[in-house]
């Protein structure tokens, strides 16, 4: 399928990506991550734990964690009953410094993550790790060594 676009159009895997244009002046945000939990109390505080975040707003079906009020991305957790069967086709990658990396590895697993394999060679730049019910997430190296 090819989209229809000026030649300034990004190509994004050999397909013609035409921009956005946007109604107004703001376009659309990134407003939360939402990730289905069975423990929402406990996922939240994994998380909140993990990142330095704090709860934001809890309420019987939905508890959102941030930096803050005015933070501009947050997470939300909803219930769901079903049991998580496959890997994740979205998952969060987060970075420390490169000289804490292992440390806040630790860290994560101390906190409750575990290791997972999906399929890893070990030569990766990542490692990936699954939050208390099983989503995976990516602690990557700095992007500022990865641009290099």
């Amino acid at each position: 399928m090819r989209m229809s676009g000026s030649s300034e159009d990004p190509l994004v895997g050999g397909m013609r990506v035409q921009r956005a244009t946007h109604t107004g002046g703001m376009p659309v945000r990134l407003h939360h991550i939402v990730v289905d939990a069975h423990d929402l109390p406990g996922l939240a505080r994994f998380w909140t734990q993990a990142l330095g975040w704090r709860v934001l707003s809890e309420r019987e079906n939905e508890i959102v964690i941030g930096t803050d009020e005015n933070a501009p991305v947050g997470m939300c957790f909803m219930p769901v009953a079903d049991p998580k069967t496959v890997k994740n086709r979205v998952h969060v990658d987060l970075t420390s410094s490169a000289a804490d990396r292992d440390q806040e590895i630790d860290r994560l697993l101390a906190l409750g993550a575990r290791r997972v394999d999906i399929g890893q060679t070990g030569a990766e730049s990542w490692t990936v790790l699954a939050d208390p019910e099983g989503n995976e997430f990516c602690v990557v190296r700095p992007k500022e060594t990865l641009i290099r």
